[in-house]
């Protein structure tokens, strides 16, 4: 099948399962994915991967005998919002497990709807912390996330002067509390911290706000920046400082940026902008160009781009129809049964993980830096 047949396939709309009810014979996910808002540009791989995997588990026959369905959730909307249908369609038998990425303050939300009701599977960077039952993290915390780059880039460039610049919510603030420790372990201090408004108020002008912050970066001597920004604030954000003369000379490092993003921002030349995330497109390891040629069959080469949201997506899919083929698909069990399928060794790992062509995701992070519209790894985390 191609892409919009593969689509009609495995999705289902919330608003036809009122009328057909709960059924048994599938396993139905919620699919929590930004189809609005500062992070819609990203929903669009997120839904493309996520309906690969979902095709690739009914494909070997389903997650313990049971095909499975998508039922998109957009999770660009208030965070009540979301948390609300998500706690609907759980209480209504509609929906067995969740899984998607989306704003900490929205994952916050559903956390507190989802726990104890259905599995709940985040799967981008996270803030860390303590987690309600059910919930499953498949990103990393802040440390383990930008710990190695931030020291890979100090060392290398000998970089000192670092200066915090992200969104005003729930991830950038736990990202700027850990640089502060990052930054001074690695023998540099923070020169400026910064959180703009997120997202962007009725009527407010994100590129005259930006400037703004440029140019209060210059008066700092900064010779880096980790930006927190995230989806199109860390786009425009990108766009104005490559036009500012601090362009050629300042280090920025992100822990949001993929390639959705490095397109909407028009690519960057400058050689000083870098990402450090789970997975890049053009990474080139065995597992990412099999999953890529996988991807590029179904959705053909105008798809969306694969990147690390949208891999992560894929991986949670099939996360969850492992668990459901180990019989360890419960609230209760969700947490450590997906630690042990993580891991992947016993005879139980391998075998729920049967239905997955790449089996589960790798720990592995990697830093890479913008070479136009393109993102080039440059060393392993």
């Amino acid at each position: 099948m191609r892409g919009s047949a593969v689509m009609r396939a495995v999705v289902r709309d919330s608003t036809g399962l009122l009328v057909t009810g709960p059924d048994p014979a599938v396993l139905r996910l919620g699919l929590l994915l930004p189809l609005s808002g500062p992070l819609g540009l990203t929903g669009p791989s997120g839904m493309s991967a996520a309906c690969l995997a979902a095709t690739e588990v009914n494909a070997s026959g389903g997650a313990a005998g049971r095909a499975v369905e998508l039922v998109p959730v957009d999770a660009g909307r208030a965070p009540g919002t979301v948390a609300g249908e998500a706690r609907f369609l759980a209480d209504a038998g509609l929906v067995q497990a969740f899984v998607g990425f989306h704003t900490s303050d929205v994952h916050r939300g559903l956390e507190a709807a989802l726990a104890g009701r259905a599995p709940y599977v985040f799967t981008p960077p996270h803030e860390g912390g303590p987690r309600r039952q059910g919930v499953v993290l498949l990103g990393d915390s802040p440390e383990r996330q930008l710990g190695s780059a931030l020291r890979w880039l100090s060392a290398r460039l000998r970089l000192r002067r670092w200066a915090l610049v992200g969104s005003d919510y729930i991830w950038p603030r736990a990202v700027h509390r850990a640089a502060e420790r990052l930054v001074r372990s690695a023998g540099g201090e923070v020169v400026l911290d910064r959180l703009v408004p997120f997202p962007w108020a009725a009527g407010d002008d994100p590129e005259a706000r930006f400037e703004e912050v440029v140019h209060a970066l210059a008066r700092t001597g900064a010779e880096a920046i980790l930006l927190s920004l995230v989806g199109r604030d860390l786009a425009v954000f990108n766009r104005v400082f490559a036009g500012s003369r601090l362009s050629a000379g300042v280090v920025r490092l992100s822990g949001a940026l993929e390639e959705n993003v490095l397109l909407a921002a028009g690519g960057d030349d400058t050689g000083e902008l870098y990402s450090a995330m789970r997975s890049f497109a053009g990474q080139g390891d065995d597992r990412q160009l099999a999953l890529a040629e996988r991807y590029r069959t179904v959705f053909g080469e105008a798809a969306p781009v694969l990147d690390a949201y949208a891999e992560g997506c894929y991986d949670g899919v099939h996360l969850l129809a492992a668990l459901a083929a180990a019989g360890m698909l419960t609230a209760r069990h969700g947490r450590a049964a997906s630690a042990r399928l993580l891991a992947g060794a016993d005879p139980v790992a391998r075998r729920a993980w049967s239905a997955a062509p790449l089996g589960p995701p790798r720990p592995e992070g990697y830093l890479a830096r913008a070479d136009g519209l393109d993102l080039t790894v440059v060393t392993r985390l």
